[in-house]
């Protein structure tokens, strides 16, 4: 084979390669400047917080709807025709003032006839005693008979007891006409009108109106089972008040829970049927915001006052089903420490356990925290609700 061949010229080509590469480590190698390092970028900047202590009230809350203390409805007390509506629908009366008028014609007249007939009973039961005045006189002088007196004593009884009868049939026509001018029983709202003039109104059957009361009023609501017996175990240690309990409401506009009260009845069962309570709460309504049948957000003190570890919640993470903080350790390290939280008061979450007091937690910029013990950079902040939240209470 000759010594020109491809294969051959394919070796020493590969051979000449591979010196090539072998002289460019020698030279590499030999060289006397090192490749530089690169340098190491300075702790992230974080913020930190101390940990906020602050005395707190835990609240619960509940839904429900706002009820009126008194409702009436007016139903006609005698039978007639409407006359006339003497209110404006939907407007605010006081006690007594006159909503109908029940045409009064029939019973004006049936009063003067009653009246008649209680002056003609007067009238017979004065002759009656005259003429038994005289029969005492003549039965002492034996001029009549013992039966004739005893007849003219009966006469007085009876026109007596037709005096009496007259007069209450004459109280009985007076409250008749009085029932013709339907007046309000309550202070309140009125509600729109059932029946307008000239329509047939029968006595304690048609309903003409209704009334409300506008203040106070009440919120009605429903406790779980669970937190009835919370409520009663707390009471029983002397960490809650057993009645009148603060509540706090707000309505489905508002923001926060502006109106303020007390539970003033609690029902004496639970509802095997649905497992809660029914509360009841009564609030001031000087303004008449409240109205009957509008849903309320109700919050109930759960505890009294006690004093509390606040931190800002976004400064909580988690891991699996475990929470924990970073908090700022010796030589500015971040520690990674695990909490045990409760429920939110102001807008910050309360810590049960696994801070201390005195421990500064990283609020912002835990994301650049990437192991426990890595060095950053401190601001100090201070501890408060997020922007443009209001305070909360405890959820």
């Amino acid at each position: 084979m000759s010594s020109h061949s491809p294969i051959a010229k394919s070796h020493l080509r590969l051979l000449l390669l591979a010196a090539g590469i072998a002289v460019a480590f020698i030279v590499a190698g030999c060289s006397g400047h090192a490749a530089p390092t690169a340098a190491m970028p300075p702790p992230p900047e974080v913020s930190v917080a101390p940990v906020l202590m602050k005395n707190v009230r835990q609240w619960d809350d509940f839904t429900g709807r706002v009820a009126a203390v008194e409702t009436v409805e007016l139903r006609a007390r005698v039978t007639g025709y409407v006359d006339r509506v003497a209110y404006t629908e939907g407007q605010d009366v006081k006690k007594g003032d006159l909503l109908f008028v029940i045409d009064q014609r029939s019973y004006r007249a049936e009063l003067l006839r009653t009246q008649a007939e209680l002056a003609k009973s007067r009238s017979e039961a004065q002759l009656a005693q005259s003429q038994n005045a005289r029969s005492q006189a003549l039965l002492k002088a034996r001029a009549v008979s013992r039966e004739e007196s005893d007849t003219r004593q009966a006469a007085v009884a009876q026109s007596n007891a037709a005096v009496r009868a007259a007069e209450a049939a004459v109280s009985t026509a007076q409250l008749n006409l009085t029932f013709t001018e339907v007046r309000s029983p309550i202070a309140g709202r009125t509600g729109r009108a059932l029946i307008t003039a000239g329509n047939l109104a029968q006595a304690d059957t048609t309903i003409l109106t209704s009334v409300v009361s506008m203040d106070p009023m009440y919120v009605d609501f429903e406790g779980d089972e669970s937190a009835y017996l919370r409520y009663n175990e707390l009471a029983r240690k002397g960490e809650r008040a057993a009645t009148k309990n603060p509540v706090r409401i707000g309505l489905a506009n508002e923001t926060g829970y502006p109106h303020l009260g007390v539970v003033d009845f609690i029902d004496n069962r639970i509802d095997s049927n649905t497992g809660t309570i029914h509360a009841r709460a009564v609030l001031a309504n000087p303004d008449h915001v409240l109205s009957p049948g509008l849903f309320a957000r109700v919050q109930l003190e759960g505890s009294a006052e006690f004093k509390a570890m606040l931190v800002d919640d976004k400064a909580i993470l988690t891991d699996q089903d475990r929470r924990y903080v970073y908090v700022l350790g010796p030589d500015n390290k971040a520690l990674r420490k695990d909490i045990v939280t409760g429920r939110l008061a102001d807008g910050l979450r309360i810590v049960t356990s696994g801070l201390a007091p005195e421990d500064a937690v990283i609020v912002e910029g835990m994301q650049k925290v990437f192991f426990p013990g890595m060095p950053v950079q401190p601001k100090t902040v201070a501890m408060q609700s997020p922007a443009g939240s209001a305070p909360v209470a405890m959820k």
